[in-house]
């Protein structure tokens, strides 16, 4: 069965899609998601829907609810690069898509995660790089 990858960058995981999803590979993301903010603690989830260009209701439902469950654990989550025929069409089926925050790119869709949590990523300190006596 086919999976979309799932990248932790720090705090956050990225998921960038590059198919169009049918309904069971939008289902095995949802529960791989879920899972991937539990186990890593994620505070952020940012989803690329650049590359889909048509989106259905059930597949805007997915998206909502990612961001739902996310939320549950403590995980805010940014969708970006959604082309406009599918904001559109989100639009249009009436799909809210409450707790999912958007901006136009992943370098903005970031910036938007690292606003919300109200942290910077943690910097390494020189005293990580070695042991001393």
């Amino acid at each position: 069965m086919d999976r979309i990858p799932i990248l932790r960058m720090g705090s956050f995981l990225l998921v960038t899609i590059q198919v169009d999803l049918y309904d069971r590979l939008a289902l095995t993301l949802e529960a791989d998601l879920v899972q991937m903010v539990n186990k890593t603690q994620a505070r952020g989830v940012l989803i690329d829907i650049s590359a889909v260009s048509i989106v259905d209701s059930f597949m805007g439902r997915i998206i909502g609810n990612i961001a739902s469950m996310s939320k549950i654990l403590d995980a805010e989550t940014v969708v970006v690069g959604m082309q406009p025929a599918v904001a559109i069409t989100l639009i249009e089926l009436g799909l809210p898509l409450k707790g999912v925050h958007t901006a136009l790119d992943v370098e903005k869709g970031m910036r938007l995660l690292t606003e919300m949590i109200g942290t910077e990523q943690p910097e390494e300190s020189e005293d990580d790089d070695y042991i001393t006596d």
